[in-house]
């Protein structure tokens, strides 16, 4: 069974689980996309599955008639995972002087730095780049499952009509990704007659307030760990020039858009060190992303920071 982050985060024990409750906690706080997205446990390190491609032929028939044979094609994809994490030292003297206060601390920056470059990864991970990652949705979403919201040379104002195209083009649909300033344009148009958009709020787990189009939530991707815009308006259009974005539409599910993982993230107290004195812990996570049906991800591009359009 698939859970959140959220929800595997509500057993914990000794300091380890303790530490581990707390990590995929701040994951989920810190990340919109990891808060919201489900994670499968699985045997070894790699998952290989067959996903649906094309349908078989179905026909009509007469009485003493046989039915002409057809058979559907499947694809053998193979998600094989990626090993995330890292170290956080702090000096024993800042713990002796200042309190465990001063690990939790640094515990907590490290958490928001993986928690952000995991979340960039899972939308704009390339393993032709970046090979000991994992590719992500702009790299997976290929075919019927990109929508261009503008044919034009360098792109476009957000087109509301493209984006319920989106919409159409994922099923079961749960959430849309985007960044900061699209939320915005959206925001604006519901409050303009003219263009119009069904914009709703909702609370969230950590009780902070989520916008919803035509009933589904916005999930934002903001920055990554380096303070870098993750979905900029730095994308190329027809053009060439760098100035178009992107909307993502997933149906987070166990059939659908899922996170896979060998084991829940490992917290670990490594105690002081003998090279230095200073105390280690160890945040790892054994992780990729899969998409188990083909109509479960699609993604908008072409769009310009713009006022929006109907």
């Amino acid at each position: 069974m698939a859970l959140t982050l959220i929800e595997s985060a509500k057993i914990a024990l000794g300091r380890d689980e303790v530490l581990k409750a707390t990590v995929m906690e701040l994951y989920a706080k810190n990340s919109d996309v990891l808060q919201y997205m489900p994670f499968e446990n699985i045997a070894g390190n790699a998952l290989a599955f067959n996903r649906e491609k094309t349908l078989p032929d179905i026909g009509f028939r007469a009485v003493n008639e046989a039915y002409d044979e057809g058979t559907g094609e499947v694809e053998n994809v193979t998600e094989t995972l990626a090993i995330a994490g890292g170290d956080v030292d702090v000096d024993k003297f800042l713990v002796d002087t200042g309190g465990e206060g001063q690990r939790a601390t640094q515990e907590s920056l490290k958490i928001k730095a993986l928690s952000l470059s995991i979340t960039k990864e899972v939308l704009k991970g390339d393993v032709t780049s970046t090979p000991k990652g994992f590719d992500g949705l702009q790299v997976r979403c290929t075919g019927d499952q990109v929508v261009a919201n503008s044919s034009a040379a360098s792109g476009a104002a957000l087109s509301l009509v493209k984006l319920d195209e989106l919409i159409d083009a994922v099923d079961e649909p749960t959430h849309l990704i985007m960044n900061k300033a699209l939320r915005r344009r959206l925001t604006a148009a519901a409050r303009t007659s003219t263009v119009g958009g069904y914009i709703t709020y909702d609370i969230d787990a950590f009780g902070r307030r989520v916008t919803k189009f035509n009933d589904l939530p916005i999930l934002i991707a903001d920055k990554d760990n380096t303070n870098t815009d993750i979905l900029p308006f730095e994308e190329a259009a027809a053009s060439g020039s760098s100035v178009c974005s992107s909307i993502y539409c997933v149906s987070f599910a166990e059939n659908g858009v899922m996170g896979l993982q060998n084991q829940e993230m490992q917290v670990r107290d490594l105690g002081e060190l003998e090279t230095q004195p200073a105390y280690r812990t160890r945040v790892e996570w054994y992780i990729t992303l899969a998409i188990l049906r083909p109509r479960a991800a699609a993604r908008l591009r072409n769009i310009q920071n713009a006022t929006a359009i109907a």
